[in-house]
């Protein structure tokens, strides 16, 4: 009997998991869940810890063996998405970026929003101008240090904190300026409130960067926002495409296909090529989610997609969650005393350092102030902190396709890159924020001529490492022949001319087969069905029947006779 209770304790530990979640203030939070358990189930302990309700814009990421991030499917179970041996680690953060963050109901949602889009300034996702950078600095420092005080605060004092990338002595003078001179009296929640309302305007708020090739080669960025479609590639914005535009999105292997609809009956297909097949879709999904969440106004709208084309199995999936829509006219609905929030308690980032921790780059002299020093880190540690949906490294081409990869596992911890400003190119850079000062005039130039100007790049491994320009120019050429050797655009073009024919030949047997069994229905069978009647009574078809069918009907009848008896003479 003992051994029996011992026996079902211990089954039951097995199927119990340890999960730990790592939070957009880098604290942790660790629960255990049971074996058959639902990412719903994880993500409601998760909400309910941080004592929020506006949840349908924040999501789970975790990576899977093969080094692919994901956002955690609600309806399926943790265990086996994740593949993985327990303990399993994962990442909280924003998912679905609202249209507005300052008409969010809760402050507490609002200081949440706030974290992730300080993350994304960090990290080179937030691109702005040098004059919006120092302001959106100013307010960070402002609601995370409050006031200026002579005191506390000696000259340099913003030099010893870390918003961007790299960033200037010239704008570090800035940002000080605005924090004494502007933001003197703005409570935390007043300040992170008027950097969200500035975050909002910006071309590369909510931009989450998938790279990807165009057809030609070259390397480019995709990414959804609450507004739409955008496509990246150097510093310009060369596509954006209203989420009312978009008709399809489909993918086949590691092709992604958008169709659009835009106006005077005009269609495009735009087509890129990601890095894995499981990137790709991973990209498929993220722009269903994106596009079901803030196009659809009911959720019962939601429908399942499907990548397949016609007698081929591809793969479905469907949106569960409400609509942004849904979402706001929730929000508006609670009423409850506004839940505490502990600013001051925050754990010091290993990617993301806060300000209220410590300096910036203490290591940098002050005669290479121009450049920025950041070190690798490599693992699953340092994977964990990342917010990007990017594959970290390519399944099947190894560590060739993104340059951060670059870097050897073995020094990882010894070595640091080093990118001045005067070699900085957004094209062959991982740090983009802020933009330069001369880029300025071609920035509203171009907004003027196409909407807007943006430029964003890849997030690095570990939220934290960056490949020198050499190694950039080197990994380059490698994959330039690594595009070559293994199915260029031109092969591409050719497999996918050899794979319409054959679709357009099976679709053709099939028709064929269809008209023939309908034929043979309209001829033969007795069926006294009215549609089939009408055809019948018709003269063409009487004149068919008895012109050609009846004829060809002898005929085949009379060569199978001649056939049956050749094999029962033999």
């Amino acid at each position: 009997m003992l051994s029996r209770l011992m026996s079902g304790s211990s089954r039951s530990l097995e199927r119990e998991y340890s999960c730990t979640v790592r939070l957009l203030d880098d604290s942790e939070y660790t629960c255990t869940i049971q074996r058959d358990a639902k990412g719903q189930y994880l993500f409601d302990l998760l909400c309910h810890h941080l004592n929020l309700l506006e949840k349908d814009y924040f999501g789970i990421r975790f990576v899977d063996p093969d080094k692919q991030r994901h956002w955690l499917e609600f309806t399926k179970s943790v265990v086996k998405q994740l593949r993985s041996q327990p303990p399993f680690t994962m990442c909280f953060r924003v998912k679905f970026y609202p249209a507005d963050p300052a008409a969010l109901k809760e402050e507490i949602t609002r200081y949440l929003v706030f974290l992730q889009i300080k993350r994304d300034l960090y990290h080179g996702r937030l691109l702005c101008k040098t004059s919006d950078a120092a302001l959106l600095a100013a307010y960070i420092l402002q609601a995370e240090i409050g006031d200026y005080d002579p005191g506390k605060h000696p000259e340099g004092y913003s030099s010893k904190f870390q918003f961007f990338p790299k960033h200037s002595e010239k704008l570090e003078r800035k940002i000080a300026e605005i924090h004494k001179t502007e933001l003197s009296g703005q409570t935390p929640a007043t300040s992170e409130l008027n950097f969200l309302r500035k975050a909002q305007t910006l071309e590369t708020y909510g931009v989450d960067p998938h790279p990807c090739k165009d057809v030609s080669g070259n390397a480019a960025f995709l990414a959804f926002t609450p507004f739409g479609f955008v496509v990246l590639q150097g510093n310009k914005r060369v596509h954006f495409i209203k989420w009312n535009e978009v008709t399809k999105l489909k993918f086949e292997g590691k092709t992604f296909y958008l169709y659009v609809s835009q106006k005077e009956e005009k269609k495009i297909i735009l087509t890129y090529f990601a890095p894995t097949p499981e990137a790709c879709k991973h990209l498929w999904k993220c722009g269903i989610e994106n596009q079901a969440f803030y196009k659809l106004e009911k959720s019962s709208q939601v429908r399942t997609v499907s990548s397949s084309n016609l007698f081929f199995k591809g793969s479905r999936f469907r949106y569960s969650g409400r609509v942004a829509k849904e979402v706001m006219e929730s929000s508006a609905k609670i009423k409850r005393e506004p839940p505490e929030i502990h600013r001051a308690g925050m754990v010091p980032s290993r990617s993301c350092p806060s300000i209220t921790h410590g300096p910036r780059l203490s290591s940098v002299p002050r005669t290479r102030r121009r450049a920025v020093h950041i070190s690798i880190m490599e693992g699953l540690e340092s994977l964990r902190d990342s917010a990007h949906s990017t594959p970290v490294r390519s399944s099947a081409h190894g560590d060739t396709f993104l340059p951060h990869m670059r870097s050897s596992r073995a020094d990882s911890n010894d070595r640091v890159a080093v990118i001045a400003d005067e070699a900085y190119s957004p094209a062959d850079s991982v740090l983009p924020t802020p933009v330069a000062e001369h880029s300025l005039e071609l920035m509203l130039l171009s907004r003027q001529i196409n909407g807007a100007t943006c430029s964003i790049e890849e997030e690095k491994e570990s939220e934290a490492s960056t490949p020198t320009a050499a190694e950039v120019e080197a990994l380059g050429g490698e994959l330039r022949a690594l595009c070559q050797g293994h199915g260029g655009p031109e092969e591409e073009q050719v497999n996918k001319f050899v794979f319409s024919v054959l679709r357009l030949l099976l679709v053709t047997m099939g028709l064929l087969f269809v008209l023939l069994l309908l034929l043979i229905i309209l001829t033969e069978s007795d069926l006294d069905i009215a549609f089939f009647r009408d055809i019948r009574q018709t003269p063409e078809f009487e004149q068919f029947h008895y012109q050609y069918f009846c004829p060809l009907r002898r005929w085949f009848a009379c060569k199978i006779r001649s056939v049956v008896s050749l094999l029962i003479d033999s």
